[in-house]
C-alpha cells in the first residue's frame, strides 16, 4: 500500500512541478490519455504546458500570496487626456479584469485587480474586488459557471449543479452591497460543498444511490457558516460510497478525475472537492477528514488544506437516521481546501463560526501571539520501513531549504510511532463501525465497496469490550507523545546539510 501511494506522490509531483494550473481550454494543447474505468466516451484534458514554477496562488510565486495584501485604489486619475482604445468583445470567461474594473467604475476609477482570468483569483482577491465595487458578484458567478460547465464535464468534480440559485445568490448579494450592507468575508465568493453534509431542502446521499430520499431539513453547521459569511455555493462534489475510500468513484455519480492527469487519483475521500478547486471551480472547496480525506486530495490535486482540531469546526446533520459514534465524532473534522494557504486560512476562520447542534465545539482562538523567530521547523526522519519514491525525497528536502532560506530553522527529527498510531486509528474506527454501521452499510453498496471494506477489516484487530477501552486509551498516550514532540522541537538544533 505504502509503495503504490508513494509512486503517485512521485507521478504527482513530477507533474505539478512542471505546470502552473490545470486547464481544460480550447487554445491549450491536447492529449488523449488511456480511458479510465468507469469513464463513458473519450477523455480529452487540456494542459497547460508552459513550464512554471508550483503555484500556491494562481499568478503569483510561492509564499507570496501569505504576505502581501490585495490593495484596491480609487483615486481620481490625472487629468491628462489617453488615446481611446478600439473596443473590444470577450465573452464573460474571458473578461478581462481590467475591462470589468473600467465598466463598473467608470473613467474617474483607479482600480487595481489581480491578474489572470476571474476564476483564477483567490477567495481574498475576490471579496476584496466585489467589496470594493471593482466587480459584481454576479459577474464573477457567472465566470466560475462558465469554468464549471467546460471543465467539469471531463472531470465530474461537481455532481450537483447550483448554478441557478447560486445567480439568484449573486443577485441578492449585490442589492445587499448596493444597500450598503457591510459584507462578510467571503460576500459574493463561489465556493464549493461536498455531498456528504446537509445541503437545505437537497439530498444527502454520501455516494450511495440508495440513500437519495435523504433531505436535509437544514444546512449543517459548516455549510451555515459560509453561507452567513456571503459565500455562494455554486456545487456539490462528488465523494465514495460512505465517504469510506481514497479514490473517488461511486455508483451514483461515476469517477472522478485529477484534473492534472486522469492516470493520477484525485484521492478520497474529498476527491471531488479537490479536482474541483484545483480545476479553478470556485476559489474554496468545503471537505472532510477522519483518515486524511482532506491532506490526501489535497496532496493528489496540489491544492492547500488544514485538518483542524476536533473542535475547531461545528458538525452536525440533522438528516442522518442516528449519531455517530463517539470515537469517530472525536476523529472526525470538516476543513477547506483552497489554491493557497491564505484561502485556507480565511476559510477557517469563516468555518470555525459556532453553531450550538455541536456539543464538541470549543471557542478557541485561531489567532495567538507572533512566534519568536526564527520559527522552528521540523523536517520528520522517514521511517526504514517505508518505501518512499525518490522524488518524494527529493521534494522533502528541496522543501526544508527552501524554508531555511526563507529564515525558517529546519530540523530533523525522529517522529513518534507512526505505525502505532494507524493501527490504533484502524482498530478503533473498524470495530466501531462493525457493531454501529456495518450491517445497514453493506446491505446498499456496491461489490466494490465490500472488498475495500473487507480489506480494511483485515488489517484490523478484533477487539471485545476490554480491547476497544485499550485502545482508547492507546490513543490518548499517542496524543499525547505527538504533543510533547511538538513542544521539543521548539529546542532542537538546526539539521546538518
Amino acid at each position: 500500500m505504502r509503495s503504490v501511494m508513494s509512486a503517485l506522490r512521485g507521478k504527482a509531483e513530477n507533474i505539478c512541478s512542471h505546470r502552473a494550473f490545470p486547464v481544460l481550454d480550447s487554445k491549450q494543447t491536447s492529449i488523449e490519455p488511456k480511458r479510465s474505468r468507469n469513464a463513458k466516451g473519450p477523455i480529452i484534458i487540456h494542459l497547460d504546458t508552459k513550464p512554471r514554477r508550483p503555484y500556491r496562488s494562481l499568478h503569483r510565486v510561492w509564499g507570496c500570496d501569505v504576505t502581501k495584501k490585495t490593495m484596491f485604489s480609487k483615486k481620481s486619475v490625472s487629468n491628462k487626456t489617453t488615446p481611446k482604445k478600439k473596443p473590444t468583445i470577450t465573452t464573460p470567461g474571458q473578461m478581462s479584469a481590467g475591462a470589468t474594473a473600467r465598466r463598473k467604475t467608470g473613467k474617474s476609477a483607479k482600480v487595481r485587480l489581480p491578474k489572470g482570468p476571474i476564476w483564477q483569483w483567490s477567495a481574498l482577491e475576490t471579496a476584496a474586488a466585489i467589496r470594493s465595487g471593482a466587480i459584481s458578484s454576479v459577474e464573477v458567478i457567472d465566470v466560475h459557471i462558465e469554468r464549471m460547465h467546460a471543465v467539469n464535464p471531463k472531470l465530474n468534480a461537481v455532481v450537483v449543479d447550483l448554478s441557478e440559485e447560486a445567480l439568484k445568490a449573486a443577485k441578492a448579494a449585490d442589492k445587499a452591497i448596493a444597500r450598503g450592507t457591510e459584507p462578510g468575508l467571503l460576500h459574493g465568493v463561489p465556493i464549493t460543498i461536498k455531498e456528504n453534509v446537509d445541503y437545505d431542502g437537497r439530498p444527502n446521499p454520501n455516494g450511495v444511490p440508495a440513500q437519495m430520499n435523504i433531505i436535509a431539513p437544514s444546512d449543517a453547521p459548516v455549510v451555515r457558516n459560509l453561507k452567513k459569511a456571503g459565500a455562494i455555493v455554486i456545487g456539490l462534489t462528488n465523494t465514495p460510497e460512505f465517504s469510506f475510500r481514497g479514490f473517488t468513484d461511486n455508483p451514483l455519480h461515476g469517477l472522478t478525475l485529477n484534473p492534472w492527469d486522469p492516470d493520477i487519483t484525485c484521492g478520497g475521500s474529498s476527491g471531488g472537492a479537490g479536482a474541483a478547486v484545483a480545476a479553478g471551480i470556485g476559489t474554496i472547496a468545503h471537505g472532510n477528514d477522519i483518515g486524511g480525506s482532506l491532506r490526501w486530495p489535497a496532496h493528489c490535486n496540489g491544492v492547500a488544506t488544514i485538518k483542524p482540531t476536533q473542535g475547531r469546526v461545528p458538525a452536525y446533520n440533522q438528516s442522518a437516521a442516528a449519531e455517530r459514534p463517539m470515537l469517530s465524532h472525536l476523529m472526525s473534522a470538516q476543513g477547506p481546501l483552497a489554491r493557497s494557504v491564505a484561502d485556507v486560512r480565511l476559510a477557517l476562520e469563516v468555518m470555525s463560526q459556532r453553531d450550538p447542534r455541536d456539543p464538541w465545539w470549543v471557542p478557541a482562538p485561531l489567532i495567538g501571539p507572533k512566534p519568536k523567530g526564527p520559527i522552528k521547523v521540523a523536517l520528520a526522519k522517514l521511517p526504514g520501513d517505508m518505501d518512499v519514491d525518490p522524488s518524494v525525497r527529493a521534494a522533502l528536502r528541496r522543501s526544508a531549504d527552501d524554508l531555511e532560506r526563507s529564515g525558517y530553522r529546519v530540523s530533523e527529527v525522529e517522529v513518534p510511532d507512526i505505525n502505532g498510531v494507524w493501527q490504533t486509528w484502524c482498530d478503533i474506527i473498524t470495530n466501531e463501525v462493525v457493531v454501529m454501521q456495518e450491517a445497514s452499510m453493506l446491505a446498499v453498496t456496491s461489490e466494490d465497496f465490500h472488498t475495500a471494506w473487507n480489506g480494511i477489516k483485515a488489517k484490523a484487530n478484533t477487539l471485545d469490550l476490554p480491547g476497544w477501552m485499550r485502545a482508547t486509551t492507546a490513543r490518548n498516550t499517542h496524543i499525547r507523545a505527538w504533543q510533547l514532540f511538538l513542544r521539543i522541537i521548539r529546542s532542537c538544533s538546526p539539521r546538518r546539510r
